[in-house]
């Protein structure tokens, strides 16, 4: 194991020379810098942890303790590769997995019983609907505050207060008696999500050294998979069986044995002292909050007023206003910034997130047009709807992992080109298949191509974001990564939306209403009038070619990425002003950046 010393060059994350010395020495000044009094750090604040110096173990007497977990493992190469540090870090990635599972399942359960709680809270639609934006909405807005709490206090701690949070706003979900009391419940829910995501790409970016993270990011990128297909399945078998109010108690006993698992697998990773961003925090949240609740929920407003003289797009607008102003702090605020902006100075960070936003939007709004059309064209339940879609989510869960660990042999722009261009390909002749007579089985065919493009993508992209990711900055740059990914989802939700119904005035015959929800209570009724479904079916195929579009952006993105230094012999330039030779004394190893 490599010293980690608190003054080498990886050490300071993405900060250029000139920058990085003024921090430090502010920070000897006033104690918490990297530079100061030897770049002591401090064990989470947990029972258990105490106090210690950079490079020596963390005190415990719990069985988690971090004196047996490695000190500041993955981006900065001091994890180490013995086979007990490996165990630890898998370990601890299968503790993380079940939560993490929970809340993606969480984010699709509820659309195949919201004729369920309809009934049963006796409510409409529009509040309905609440239920499952309510939970995005808190999700999202977030990321970028809880990455960088877990800076602070500790990926492990801001995961647990995370998991405790969801599994209590689970119980309550299930407890509510009327729409206002489920809809305050999910949004604590997605605050608790909101807590744990960014901190499960943290944990796995320190423990696991870069050269072989590729293997654990698969895992990560197959629950995602595995949880996609799950959501909407395991939603209509507890509705039909149990009532739609175990679509969330059945996450108690679940995270309640998530929360002991984590509590004793997961490490206390030292942490550095930082200072918490207040305006930064402020402007984010704000921005944030108005961008994506405009997006969201501009289709419910007709893209026109939603109160007096506000408007959806003077909400997204002044959104994005206010996050012009937040990165303009970022950038000339004296203390240490929320985002430190110097993460996208990083090509490959910069290209990842470009890239990731471009697979989130498809993912999330592929199946909008998709579903559509196998329900009210063809007349499928929601259920057997969704299991059309089952190759696709079986088959990137099952390679997912072995793209994973080909990213120790080949470098991630290898798969992820290859894969953005298969999974464009695959959904073009998909959409070009959606057509009134086609087999249901062919269309469930060619979603393995989807599949295996989508298995290519996910692993290679989080890699090259986090390869050259200072430890210092991990959940920072873990929150970015997160966020543009939720942002990316209801962006793509928002413009499907609205080029399907473009498309269904376009192509439906004068007189047919051309609502998707109006048309979709049809297929109760054994599907569309043959008259219309030439022209529903035309609507949904040029809707998908939206996804397609930009999935070939972010193939370009994909295309420019940069080998990271195990393939190319080189360091890593991040941080390091230029590839400087490090001073560790240790020759190359996997996760060591090289000079």
């Amino acid at each position: 194991m490599t010293d980690p010393s608190s003054d080498r060059p990886e050490d300071r994350g993405h900060r250029p020379r000139g920058r990085h010395r003024a921090e430090r020495n502010r920070g000897r000044q006033n104690g918490t810098g990297p530079g100061a009094a030897g770049g002591t750090v401090a064990a989470e604040n947990e029972p258990g942890g105490t106090g210690t110096t950079e490079g020596h173990d963390v005190g415990s007497t719990g069985a988690s303790a971090a004196s047996s977990t490695p000190t500041d493992g993955g981006a900065d190469g001091s994890a180490s590769n013995s086979p007990e540090a490996d165990h630890r870090a898998w370990s601890a990635l299968w503790a993380m997995v079940l939560g993490f599972f929970m809340i993606l399942v969480d984010a699709t359960i509820v659309s195949t019983a919201i004729p369920a709680i309809t009934a049963g809270l006796d409510t409409d639609i529009s509040g309905v609907l609440w239920v499952t934006s309510g939970y995005l909405l808190a999700y999202a807005v977030p990321l970028l505050i809880t990455g960088r709490l877990g800076d602070r206090v500790g990926p492990r701690t801001v995961y647990l207060w995370g998991l405790g949070i969801f599994t209590a706003a689970s119980l309550w979900c299930g407890l509510s008696q009327d729409i206002a009391g489920l809809v305050l419940a999910r949004v604590v829910q997605g605050l608790g999500a909101a807590l744990m995501t960014p901190q499960t790409m943290t944990i796995i970016t320190r423990m696991f050294p870069a050269r072989s993270r590729g293997a654990a990011l698969g895992i990560w990128g197959a629950t995602a998979g595995v949880a996609t297909l799950v959501g909407p399945l395991l939603g209509g078998v507890l509705v039909d069986l149990a009532g739609w109010r175990w679509i969330f108690w059945v996450n108690v006993p679940v995270g309640i044995f998530a929360l002991w698992r984590a509590w004793t697998r997961l490490p206390r990773l030292p942490v550095r002292s930082h200072s918490f961003d207040v305006p930064g925090v402020l402007l984010s949240g704000i921005g944030l909050f108005l961008v994506v609740f405009g997006i969201q929920e501009g289709e419910t407003y007709n893209w026109g007023t939603v109160v007096g003289p506000v408007t959806v797009w003077l909400l997204i607008g002044t959104g994005l206003a206010v996050l012009v102003a937040f990165v303009v702090w970022q950038r000339f605020t004296p203390a240490e910034p929320l985002v430190p902006l110097s993460l996208f100075r990083d090509r490959n960070f910069s290209l990842a997130n470009i890239a990731m936003a471009a697979v989130s939007l498809t993912v999330n709004s592929m199946i909008i047009p998709a579903m559509l059309y196998l329900q009210v064209v063809r007349g499928l339940n929601p259920t057997v709807a969704a299991l059309s879609y089952a190759p696709m989510s079986l088959l990137s869960a099952f390679l997912a992992p072995v793209v994973g660990r080909a990213l120790t042999r080949v470098a991630p722009r290898s798969l992820a080109l290859p894969g953005m261009l298969v999974m464009a390909a695959g959904l073009a002749v998909y959409a070009l298949a959606l057509r009134p007579g086609t087999p249901v089985l062919l269309l469930a065919a060619l979603t393995l191509v989807i599949g295996l493009g989508s298995a290519m993508i996910w692993s290679p992209v989080s890699l090259t974001a986090t390869a050259d990711m200072g430890p210092d900055v991990a959940g920072a740059g873990s929150g970015v990564f997160n966020a543009t990914r939720q942002v990316a989802a209801a962006i793509g939700s928002a413009m499907v939306a609205v080029l399907m119904q473009s498309r269904l005035a376009a192509n439906l015959p004068a007189g047919a209403s051309s609502g998707a929800g109006e048309l979709g209570a049809s297929s109760t009724a054994g599907g569309l009038p043959a008259p219309l479904q030439d022209g529903f079916s035309l609507a949904m195929t040029q809707s998908l070619m939206l996804p397609v579009a930009v999935l070939l952006l972010g193939a370009l993105a994909a295309a420019f990425f940069r080998p990271p230094h195990w393939h190319t012999g080189h360091g890593s330039r991040q941080g390091s002003g230029g590839g400087s030779p490090q001073g560790s004394g240790q020759g190359p190893g996997p996760g060591v950046a090289q000079g």
